[in-house]
């Protein structure tokens, strides 16, 4: 990406930022409360709900307010004397209040709306309709806590953005949180099948579900989502290292059981054989509503814009919760997946860049639309998760949290792996350049299977010593792995990789089973158990009303049980790692619960195997992050944003040792480092503007010679952007019409970056999706595009992946 264009880029984010904040700044020069006249209140249905942008006038003046997300709303700085307060609710009666406002104080009034919830839910479509954010988490911190409080950068993706664009994955819906690049689809082989992203320069996955293991192999079916946590920064302290990354974590929040009927029914279906029905049913299963009870479940199936290719499979997600009484519940939860799939096309770089003639994919021309292997190479992956939590309130300040969950995954059948080979190589003429052709093999999965178990004992307290809040959590963790997984495979054929291919349809299913018992495969068998035990503490400390200081560390053992030998039926090479993992935080408000500046200090780790050429055992990799930024909630939660800066150090990189290439040394060093911008707004009721904005820069600092200095393969993109604006209807006869508008942004990226291998570049790409939709209490319709130019773009660490193209999906709701 040239110069220009990354100022574009960054141009283009502070626009977005200013219409956000444009519309907000009548409001904010209305005044400062201290030393003027105010009013304020609350508006609540006659249940006790917050009445949510609900339009509050004041009657002879041209001043009107917007209840936020808590049903408050605010006059500021208004003349002392006599007002009317008016309440519209489109076609119900008028509600008014008479207030009466000294000089310099503060008048406090509350309204209540009589009218039935039913009817509150057929007149006002809020500014929550289609919420965006969340002001608190009860999983960042283990802890419930407000994102202001917190010293921790992350963002918070809602079903109900899921819902404006018409989004029906985890693995599509990640694409909004700011600095997070698609990097990999899921293959849904065991153990290591899911989607792959990459954060502030780090690979990682979604493995975990509502705070615990929950590993899912294929893709993930947003059915049973109620939202998703993407946490930044290394994160180990209170999740553990197995199931983060240096880049942060994806953490699936699941639809939990409530207290009534209801449910929705959806079928959609749209380009390539597109066909989906999904279904959401609740209800309690006693007469005083303490045993509830939901399911969710899909069926999906989808073609490809290639000329073989597909994926289908269902999720059933049932849910059940019971409260025995006030302080005692349980929840049990459960997901099945089960999925069909060929393999898409990841393109292998085993030559380097320098013999391909070649440093993009449109040099090395392959054909876009070609799968290169039939519809009959498909696999079979199975997911079967299973989750139990027991809360007790132990006293108005302690509560004991206990969670079980374990994950299985299972797969069997070929996968397809190409990879271009140079001219010279096939031709056998050293002076042959290009590469015109593309070698097809297979590594299949043999009834694989990998499982995860979870152990976890959580105290959380909120109290006071010496007049200081404290909001603690300390906890046990168990964590065990056990892996039987069969790789085999052999290299197939080479053909040409465009123009008439001949034997282009050899490489089915028939001809893969005859080479495979014609010819030796190479196995692989990858069978291993681990157990990891941990124990962490933490503590938000409120030094001041405005000042919260934080402090947690979590000592890990790790303890490998080694990998099994077929040939002696043992395991061997086992050994055990402890490592320590601390992390700091500090918040200072300025203006209570609107601004909040913020600085971390994270850590993450990783565990080593082996020796260096001194005989010497590998420690823990150690990744430490420095951060600081900013963050907003303002105009009643009606803006949010944030900002930060971060440098991560990685060191104990294990290296090859340049004096003897049979050994390794563990003195190796990288950075990664850069800024995050997120803005969600709703600047007009209605309207809601997502916008994300990131720069990383990473590099090897001390390395092997042959990468040292450079940007890893697997550091994603330096510059992504993502935006969503979408808009809905209020009032009138056309109230509940919208439409929605966005895409994502990436520049080069470097999927291959060494002296030997060379170079070789993804180039940027800019794509766009919009939907349509019209919504009411009974029903939904829906319509959108994605990839609206239709634009051929690549993604992929250390390979290239081709994605979809343009595709149009429409879709209908009915709820009760």
């Amino acid at each position: 990406m040239n110069q220009s264009a990354r100022h574009r880029t960054v141009f283009y984010f502070v626009i977005v930022f200013f219409i956000c904040v444009a519309p907000f700044s009548q409001l904010h020069a209305e005044g400062d409360e201290d030393g003027n006249s105010n009013i304020k209140g609350k508006v609540i249905t006659n249940e006790g709900l917050p009445a949510v942008g609900v339009t509050v006038t004041l009657e002879g003046t041209k001043r009107n307010s917007i209840t936020d997300d808590d049903g408050n709303f605010h006059f500021k700085n208004i003349a002392a004397g006599d007002y009317k307060i008016e309440v519209h609710l489109l076609g119900y009666e008028t509600i008014e209040k008479d207030v009466s406002v000294a000089e310099g104080k503060t008048t406090y009034v509350d309204l209540r709306l009589q009218i039935s919830e039913k009817k509150l839910q057929e007149v006002i479509i809020t500014g929550n309709r289609y919420k965006l954010t969340t002001a608190q988490s009860d999983y960042v911190a283990k802890i419930p806590l407000k994102n202001l409080e917190n010293s921790q950068v992350y963002t918070t993706i809602t079903k109900d953005l899921l819902k404006q664009q018409m989004v029906y994955s985890v693995d599509n819906a990640v694409s909004n949180a700011a600095g997070i690049q698609p990097m990999w689809d899921a293959t849904g082989r065991a153990g290591d099948g899911g989607a792959y992203y990459s954060s502030r320069g780090f690979v990682l996955s979604s493995q975990l579900r509502n705070g615990v293991a929950g590993n899912v192999t294929s893709r993930i079916d947003a059915a049973n989502i109620e939202s998703i946590e993407v946490i930044k920064g290394p994160s180990a302290t209170l999740f553990g290292s197995p199931l983060t990354s240096y880049g942060g974590l994806i953490n699936r929040i699941t639809k939990k059981p409530y207290d009534k009927l209801g449910g929705e029914i959806s079928y959609s279906t749209g380009s390539y054989s597109f066909n989906r029905v999904s279904a959401d049913f609740n209800t309690p299963l006693d007469s005083n509503k303490h045993i509830l009870f939901r399911m969710n479940a899909a069926y999906n199936y989808e073609g490809t814009f290639q000329d073989n290719g597909f994926s289908k499979g269902y999720l059933l997600a049932p849910s059940l919760s019971v409260k025995v009484n006030d302080k005692l519940s349980f929840s049990f939860d459960a997901e099945f997946y089960n999925g069909t799939n060929t393999s898409k096309p990841f393109i292998f770089f085993y030559f380097p860049a320098s013999q391909l003639g070649a440093t993009t994919p449109k040099e090395l021309g392959l054909d876009y639309k070609r799968s290169y292997s039939a519809q009959d190479i498909f696999q079979v992956s199975k997911n079967q998760n299973y989750f139990a939590q027991m809360d007790y309130k132990i006293s108005s300040q302690w509560r004991s949290q206990t969670n079980i969950s374990n994950t299985n995954s299972f797969s069997d059948g070929p996968g397809a792996y190409f990879y271009v080979v140079p001219n010279s190589v096939v031709t056998g003429n050293p002076n042959a350049a290009g590469a015109d052709y593309l070698a097809r093999a297979d590594q299949s999965t043999a009834n694989s299977t990998s499982q995860a178990t979870g152990i976890q004992q959580n105290f959380q307290g909120d109290f006071r010593i010496g007049g200081l809040r404290n909001r603690f959590v300390g906890g046990l963790d168990f964590f065990a792995q056990n892996s039987n997984q069969l790789f085999y495979g052999l290299d197939f054929d080479t053909i040409p990789k465009s123009g008439n291919i001949v034997a282009y349809g050899n490489f089915n299913m028939d001809n893969l089973n005859k080479t495979l018992q014609n010819n030796n495969p190479w196995t692989y068998p990858y069978r291993y158990k681990n157990n990891t035990y941990s124990a962490y503490i933490s503590d938000v400390l409120n030094i001041t009303d405005k000042l919260i200081a934080s402090a947690a560390i979590r000592a890990d053992h790790f303890h490998n049980l080694g990998n099994f030998d077929q040939a002696t039926g043992k395991y061997s090479g086992k050994y055990d790692q402890t490592a320590f993992s601390p992390k700091f935080g500090l918040v200072y408000q300025p203006i209570k619960d609107k601004v909040s500046f913020f600085a971390n200090y994270q850590n993450s780790f990783t565990n080593e195997t082996g020796t260096d050429y001194k005989g010497k055992t590998f420690k823990p990799e150690q990744a430490n992050q420095i951060e600081g930024g900013v963050k907003l909630n303002a105009f009643g939660g009606r803006l949010n944003g944030t900002i930060s800066y971060y440098d991560i150090q990685v060191k104990d990189i294990v290296r090859p040792y340049a004096a003897d290439p049979n050994f390794s040394v563990q003195d190796g060093t990288q950075l990664s480092k850069g800024i995050e911008a997120e803005i969600i707004a709703k600047p007009a009721m209605g309207l809601n503007v997502m916008a994300g904005f990131s720069y990383n820069h990473s590099k090897y600092e001390k390395a092997d010679p042959d990468v040292e200095g450079r940007r890893p393969a697997t550091a994603m993109s330096p510059y992504t952007a993502n935006l969503w604006v979408g808009y809905s209807l209020l009032t009138g006869k056309a109230k509940g019409f919208g439409f929605g508008f966005g895409g994502n942004y990436a520049s080069d990226n470097m999927i291959v970056n060494s002296v030997y291998y060379g170079v070789f570049t993804l180039p940027e790409y800019v794509v766009l999706n919009a939907t349509v939709f019209f919504d009411q209490p009974k029903y939904r319709i829906g319509l959108k595009v994605d990839n609206l130019t239709n634009q051929e773009y690549w993604t992929g660490y250390t390979t290239m992946n081709p994605q979809k193209l343009r595709s149009v999906t429409g879709s209908i709701s009915f709820k009760f």
